[in-house]
């Protein structure tokens, strides 16, 4: 509680500070949600998922900077703060721009913004632990064209939860943006993170992991669409390496907007694994599957969202039961 409090004097002092220096933002993701699973031991709850407390502060239009903590649940703590963003830009020219720093990640940022509601649900990498949304590192974000950007970053690659393993690692890679018209985006992304582990007394190389994504998106007037196919190469998640498991998948999505206030959406997943050896299941068959999300969004003032949706998860392993999920969520920005 001394935490959190002191916490929201630091930003209550920001909040005086940025009348004339920066801005401070925030953002909080509430729910009600009903479990209609089969033996579903908790039936409903309330929730806060997520906050954010952001200050971003400009210094002329070359050089900026920003903090951003994040408030959510990790290893049993129900509210934990995790520094999100710590970083400092300098646009050095027209076409290229220069981060430092915990600095936000574009693998999935695109996606992110297509599918349009985090708050309701985590894009496809995210919430399966193909990558991360933040990291320790170095970004540059190159203009090629009008039409053609392009982002190559150095990274500790252990998210924002970890900074750094025993060993000094680190992840490389970027992303190649196309934008052919307004409406239409296409992306390709690519990483490797090298990784080591200790066995015994013994220091010795884990598999490299790969990351390839593929998107494309769509966006005009009242319709939003986006699709996207990936694939992760010797690794449970982004951060634990191991030998032939791979993990691929892809996800699907849309929107329709009536008016500046309702808008409808739905959403399709798909995630597999690989068969290990002479195995007759896939490595991560308890959670392969697929997902189907839809939903409404009311939007009463600027700054506030609500939506009624309802998910279920489609498990491959016939012993399992199918999560069935109705939610009732609500997104507060400042």
């Amino acid at each position: 509680m001394k935490k959190i409090i002191t916490i929201l004097l630091i930003f209550s002092s920001l909040a005086v500070f940025s009348q004339a220096k920066g801005k401070v933002s925030g953002t909080i993701f509430f729910n009600y949600h009903n479990d209609l699973t089969e033996g579903a031991l908790q039936k409903s709850a309330f929730e806060i998922e997520r906050v954010y407390l952001g200050y971003d502060y400009i210094y002329n239009e070359k050089w900026s900077a920003k903090v951003l903590l994040d408030v959510g649940k990790d290893n049993g703590s129900d509210y934990t703060f995790f520094l999100k963003a710590a970083q400092v830009d300098y646009k050095a020219l027209d076409w290229a721009k220069f981060s430092a720093g915990m600095i936000g990640l574009n693998q999935l940022s695109d996606q992110e913004k297509t599918w349009g509601y985090r708050y309701i649900y985590k894009s496809f990498q995210d919430i399966h632990g193909f990558g991360t949304t933040a990291d320790v590192g170095l970004n540059s974000e190159l203009k090629l064209h009008n039409t053609l950007k392009m982002n190559l970053f150095v990274l500790n690659g252990e998210g924002y939860k970890k900074v750094q393993d025993l060993y000094g690692k680190y992840k490389v890679g970027g992303n190649l943006i196309y934008h052919p018209t307004e409406a239409l985006i296409f992306k390709v992304y690519y990483a490797e993170q090298d990784s080591k582990k200790l066995v015994g007394t013994t220091i010795v190389e884990n598999p490299t992991v790969k990351n390839i994504a593929l998107f494309a998106g769509y966006e005009k007037e009242k319709v939003r669409f986006g699709a996207e196919y990936n694939k992760m190469y010797d690794a449970k998640k982004f951060t634990e390496a191991e030998l032939d498991h791979d993990l691929n998948g892809f996800s699907i999505y849309s929107t329709y907007v009536l008016n500046e206030k309702f808008e409808f959406f739905g959403r399709y997943d798909l995630l597999e694994s690989n068969k290990i050896g002479t195995s007759t299941a896939n490595w991560n068959a308890d959670k392969d599957g697929n997902a189907i999300l839809f939903g409404a969004q009311y939007t009463p003032i600027k700054g506030v969202k609500s939506s009624l949706n309802y998910r279920v998860w489609d498990y491959n392993l016939a012993t399992k039961n199918d999560l069935s999920m109705l939610y009732l969520n609500l997104e507060v920005k400042f």
